[in-house]
């Protein structure tokens, strides 16, 4: 069995932590990509839908239903729909049980 001797060691912890210096500047050059401004209304921060879909992992379609339904509150501003985080967290409030069964099924009201 042979030991690695301290330059050979230096040598590999030096490419390593170059790689890690390459990820760190690519995940950066992403994140500002994919950084959009947030828009407030009344102070509170709004949600887009793909915002809401990713945060509640769930489709496009699934908060039109919510929304037709009654149930999840939502503001038309520049022709598109944004949702308080007030009115998302008051919605995950009342049907957070059904969210984490996985049944959440909305009886429209109409």
């Amino acid at each position: 069995m042979s030991l690695l001797d301290t330059k050979t060691f230096e040598a590999w912890m030096t490419q390593v932590m170059e790689r890690f210096d390459r990820n760190e500047k690519m995940l950066a050059a992403l994140s500002a990509k994919e950084v959009k401004p947030a828009k407030y209304l009344d102070g509170e921060r709004l949600l887009d839908n793909q915002d809401l879909c990713q945060l509640l992992q769930t489709s496009k379609r699934s908060l039109q239903r919510y929304r037709s339904s009654g149930a999840l509150t939502y503001h038309m501003l520049w022709h598109k729909v944004y949702y308080k985080e007030s009115d998302v967290q008051l919605f995950l409030k009342t049907y957070s049980k059904e969210f984490r069964k996985g049944e959440l099924v909305l009886q429209n009201n109409s």
